[in-house]
């Protein structure tokens, strides 16, 4: 019966071993880290578009591809806008005639006021000899009146000449500073600038995808064409309930596992979380004011930041992945 009851006993300690031992477990794995599934792989997606419409007549990618900043992905037809410039070229010739022509209209204005300056001073002097000698009775009357005048007459004629004058020198002096000038220098650059961005080029390092572009093609201005995913870019979205956001802040430590290669880890660092639930930013949101309300936990999304993955394990937007940040 003692050997019976002690052999009892050590069961029953064993088995609170056991159950402490799978306590401590429990904790260690549970009580120092959170973990959903509900994660998946996102980066950076630039939406390519072009910034002038026209006729694709090259493409110079492939679905899937690799390119670097700074490759052609496609061209559209430039013709149009070679011509574009060269009008505006020829714009800006005729503006800056125009200013020099008014600038020799200064110079003929100029010298008609000093034409008649002159003509008015030699009048006046005409009058005053002739007014001695009308007095001293060398010259008759009608003659004097005849002086005075022309003197009158070279008077308005100079008054006119000032006021051409005035106007010729209300323009710019300077040809490239008139409004017309500008005007014309302004639809060259816009012109030279919607040339250069017939050749669509990317952006930064990344991966083409989602490539349906073909040489013939319309396009028209801000319509996306196709996506690039920018490299060194991924990272995880992670969705944790509400309830199992204690603890959780930016630079802990995150343990992942990619369901699309089994068996392996991957690390990452908690760069973010974010100021709402994923339904809230939704394009419909919830309308919990009005019918029957049931209480669900939402999810909160935190973004996980990936450290560099080697070139045997890609990674791709969308794949999904379980992930488990350590809290300590």
């Amino acid at each position: 019966m003692e050997s019976l009851k002690a052999h009892r006993n050590k069961i029953a300690v064993a088995l609170i071993l056991a159950a402490l031992l799978g306590a401590l477990a429990f904790y260690y794995l549970y009580g120092n880290s959170r973990s959903t599934e509900n994660a998946y792989i996102n980066a950076d997606v630039v939406n390519v578009a072009a910034q002038v419409s026209g006729r694709v007549v090259a493409v110079h990618v492939k679905d899937n591809q690799h390119v670097h900043k700074g490759d052609a992905l496609f061209d559209i037809d430039p013709e149009p806008f070679a011509i574009a410039l060269e009008r505006a070229q020829a714009d800006l010739a005729l503006a800056r005639q125009a200013a020099r022509q008014d600038n020799a209209e200064v110079a003929a204005a100029r010298a008609l006021v000093n034409q008649a300056e002159s003509d008015l001073a030699n009048a006046h002097s005409t009058y005053i000899r002739d007014k001695e000698l009308v007095a001293q009775h060398f010259l008759s009357q009608q003659s004097l009146d005849d002086a005075q005048t022309r003197m009158q007459a070279l008077q308005a004629t100079l008054e006119q000449a000032r006021a051409k004058l005035a106007k010729a020198l209300s323009a710019p002096e300077k040809t490239d500073e008139r409004g017309d000038v500008l005007k014309a220098q302004a639809a060259i650059d816009q012109a030279k600038l919607d040339l250069e961005h017939t050749r669509i080029i990317a952006a930064q390092d990344g991966q083409i995808s989602n490539l349906t572009l073909t040489a013939g093609s319309l396009v028209g201005v801000g319509v996306p064409l196709f996506a690039l995913i920018a490299d060194n870019s991924f990272h995880i979205d992670a969705n944790f309930k509400e309830t199992e956001l204690v603890g959780i802040h930016p630079g802990q430590n995150a343990d992942i596992r990619i369901d699309m290669y089994p068996g392996q880890h991957f690390q990452g660092t908690v760069e973010s979380l974010s100021g709402g639930t994923g339904t809230a930013f939704s394009l419909l949101p919830p309308q919990n004011a009005t019918g029957n309300w049931v209480k669900i936990a939402q999810r909160v999304p935190v973004r996980i930041k990936l450290a560099p993955t080697d070139a045997e394990h890609p990674l791709r937007i969308g794949a999904t992945a379980t992930v488990s940040v350590q809290l300590k």
